[in-house]
């Protein structure tokens, strides 16, 4: 069975609901029966809409996949025009406004001039309503009519309130979003579950499977924005022999089987993988479907969250794009704010759990993700607007709430100790104009040879096992002065506590890490620049007492409250307070180096930016759900710093065990003082110098440092 015939029965019976809400909302966008000062907003809200049911119309009659190129990049821009910043978009004639910008600046996606336009009273709630109506896009390329039709009722609904001649008020707007999203939960919640794990939802699949990929128009069968950076990724991709393809496809899939192999869990108990991937990379992807195969796995592939149920703008996951704006994205990252409340909450872990059971034959035979992640976008730090959503603090407290019960529904069902993963990134062109060579040097990095590192970062491990603590400070600008306590091992010639990273699941290779003891892990963690989740922080310190987090500021902003406010929501994703999850030795070098010659160490990923230098995971372990799951080294040995004392709550209450985030902060060698393990004696041994390596064995990895 195919995702057509899944939506087919749900759109049959939503069919004569959705004519008749498009004939309100035709009548809207031909001539609105509000107050002049809503009459805009309807109308040019109305016209989008219909934008979608036009594509809809298409879809149905199958003329979306022979489009040519120019039909193709008209209608993309049509529908992404109002969302892109003043430097990309342009101008438009509309016969009811004359000429006027089509930009993020001038639309009603941005909370400020919403907010301008229409008023503090309707300007959220509407500014709101108009990025939900955005899914529509998404809705109406992959057929989903009965979905569609679901957001059309609710434009209508809002749209009627304001046509009545006696008025309405800002409440009532409030109060129907806020039934909406609890009457469509179920729907919503179920639909979300399914498209994680479930391989007859293949539109992606057919996409990647079935496309000449030499044609690029396919790139426009997404319904994502597509920009230059689809395109020539696309292009790029399409010159490369197929044995360099295959290579990177091979890289990928084996991180996923060894990952299975060196955790001691059983891969043939699985039967599907999802695959998370940047548009343009389909020949790739294409490879890796074929690969997993082999391996008895079906592919699961599904969009990136459009709508705040699915927490959108909050990392890309699934199939994506670029985005067409990131200060969109961040601008509605806390959209669900306008519903979020404890009876929400309830209702959803309630529909959650429903979701699994129905579909808890799927959930048992997947087996995790395999992410291909992309980097080389411009740097971005938000604007902070007082008009977007922004949660109170009840809903901060229901928000670490509910990922803590999600996470153990998940977890009930798609069982941390049986999964695995791997992840691996590429740049796209936006890197600058030494693009290919910067993609051939990443392509080297993922296959550097892992004996070589093992080796060398066995050396680091034989210090740091004798370590009671590790202290780490920083040189120059930076303040860094920190003692990490190390778990103290039982039988040293049997155990370990750092596992060796050697490139499976988290690719490139070059790490070693460990689970610090919190009792005793204090000081300071400062970087003067760095990327967390796409976002950057100027100057960002975290002050740790006893492996909690009781103290952080930046200097992104002139306010202080606003620097705390900005580390809270996206590094402590709420919480009042965060353990140190993970501490590692990068031993990247050639990426650090990579990072130096091109001149993109303010581009690359976390994933790669942690093998660049010592890092501190803020948040859960490595090992979170799978502490009790055996792991052994490659020289055999046990590794037993799994736990810490925040996990082990969870033999009493699971609910206080995990914060479900792991975020990584790197410190890049030319900020870095030294490293240096304490023992137990009250003797100290270097590992680090000045930026340096010094652990006899490990001289290979100073190499890249001082070319």
């Amino acid at each position: 069975m195919s995702y057509r015939k899944v939506y087919e029965m749900e759109n049959e019976q939503a069919a004569q609901r959705y004519e008749l809400v498009l004939e309100r909302i035709r009548q809207a966008a031909a001539q609105p029966e509000t107050k002049e000062r809503y009459a805009d907003y309807f109308q040019r809200t109305a016209k989008f809409i219909l934008l979608t049911t036009d594509v809809l119309d298409m879809q149905q009659k199958g003329e979306l996949d022979h489009r040519s190129m120019e039909e193709c990049e008209q209608l993309n821009r049509c529908l992404y025009q109002d969302i892109l910043p003043r430097t990309k978009s342009g101008y438009q004639t509309d016969e009811t406004n004359g000429s006027r910008e089509v930009c993020y600046e001038t639309s009603y996606a941005n909370p400020a001039y919403a907010e301008e336009m229409l008023g503090e009273e309707f300007g959220g709630p509407l500014c709101f309503l108009y990025a939900e109506c955005r899914a529509l896009i998404a809705y109406a390329f992959e057929g989903r009519l009965a979905d569609m039709t679901i957001l059309l009722e609710l434009f209508v609904e809002i749209y009627t309130c304001f046509c009545d001649s006696s008025g309405t008020d800002g409440e009532e707007i409030r109060r129907i979003l806020y039934w909406h999203f609890h009457d469509y939960s179920e729907i919503l919640v179920t639909q979300s579950v399914r498209e994680g794990i479930d391989p007859q939802l293949d539109f992606f699949t057919l996409i990647v499977q079935n496309a000449d990929l030499t044609d690029f128009t396919y790139l426009y069968r997404y319904g994502e924005y597509i920009s230059e950076n689809e395109r020539k990724t696309a292009q790029y991709l399409a010159q490369l022999p197929e044995e360099r393809i295959q290579a990177m496809a091979d890289t990928f899939t084996e991180g996923y089987r060894i990952g299975f192999e060196v955790t001691n869990k059983d891969l043939s108990k699985k039967k599907t993988v999802s695959i998370h991937y940047a548009i343009g990379f389909e020949r790739v992807v294409r490879a890796a479907i074929q690969n997993f195969a082999k391996l008895g796995l079906s592919t699961v592939i599904f969009r990136d969250a459009v709508s705040s149920m699915g927490n959108k703008g909050h990392g890309k996951r699934g199939c994506y794009s670029v985005a067409a704006n990131r200060q969109f994205d961040y601008d509605h990252r806390n959209d669900n704010a306008w519903y979020l409340d404890k009876a929400f909450v309830e209702r959803r872990l309630e529909v959650l759990r429903e979701a699994y059971e129905q579909y808890k034959d799927l959930a048992a035979v997947y087996g995790g993700p395999a992410v291909q992640e992309v980097f080389g976008e411009e740097p971005f730090a938000p604007v902070q607007k007082k008009e977007a959503a922004h949660y109170d603090e009840k809903q901060q407290k229901l928000l670490v709430y509910y990922a803590n019960q999600s996470g153990q529904i998940t977890n009930q069902y798609i069982k941390g100790e049986e999964r695995s993963f791997t992840i691996i990134a590429y740049p796209i062109p936006e890197i600058g104009s030494d693009y290919e060579q910067i993609f051939a040097e990443t392509v080297r990095l993922n296959t550097l040879d892992y004996m070589l590192y093992r080796n060398m970062q066995q050396r680091l491990i034989q210090v740091l096992d004798q370590a009671e603590r590790v202290h780490i400070t920083g040189k120059g600008k930076n303040e860094t002065d920190l003692y990490v306590s190390i778990w103290q091992l039982e039988r040293p010639d049997e155990q370990t506590a750092f596992e060796n990273c050697v490139a499976d699941v988290n690719i490139p290779v070059g790490e070693v890490f460990t689970s610090p003891v919190l009792k005793g892990t204090t000081g300071v963690l400062h970087v003067t620049g760095v990327y967390l989740n796409e976002l950057y922080y100027k100057d960002l310190k975290l002050t740790f007492t006893d492996g909690m987090i009781t103290g952080y500021t930046c200097a992104n902003f002139t306010d202080e409250a606003e620097n705390r406010r900005y580390i809270h929501e996206n590094v402590l994703m709420q919480h009042e307070t965060l353990p140190m999850g993970e501490f590692a030795i990068g031993t990247n070098t050639t990426a650090y180096r990579m990072a130096r010659d091109f001149h993109i160490a303010d581009k690359l990923p976390i994933l790669i930016a942690e093998k660049t230098g010592p890092h501190f995971a803020v948040g859960d372990t490595c090992y979170s759900h799978a502490e009790d799951t055996k792991v052994y080294n490659p020289d055999g040995k046990e590794i037993m710093a799994k736990d810490n004392e925040r996990t082990l709550v969870r033999k009493e209450d699971v609910s206080k065990a995990y914060f479900n985030c792991h975020t990584d902060i790197t410190i890049p060698y030319d900020e870095l003082d030294a490293i240096t393990a304490h023992l137990p004696n009250g003797s100290t041994i270097e590992v680090i110098r000045d930026g340096k390596f010094v652990v006899p064995g490990t001289e290979e990895l100073n190499v890249p440092l001082e070319m």
